[in-house]
């Protein structure tokens, strides 16, 4: 998997976790625990693409 195509696979997942962070905050039954743990996936992701796009 190349550099380019790795990355773009990162954005895809980070964007999905966008999505299931809003319906999450949007569920009542889901407590904020698991939106946080949610957050804190969405921000690793963040942070590894950040990192890879900077090498």
């Amino acid at each position: 998997m190349s550099l380019s195509s790795h990355i773009a696979e990162l954005r895809r997942k980070h964007e999905h976790l966008s999505e299931q962070v809003e319906m999450a905050q949007r569920s009542p039954g889901i407590d904020d625990l698991q939106i946080s743990e949610l957050k804190k996936q969405k921000l690793r992701l963040k942070e590894e693409i950040e990192r890879l796009s900077h090498t």
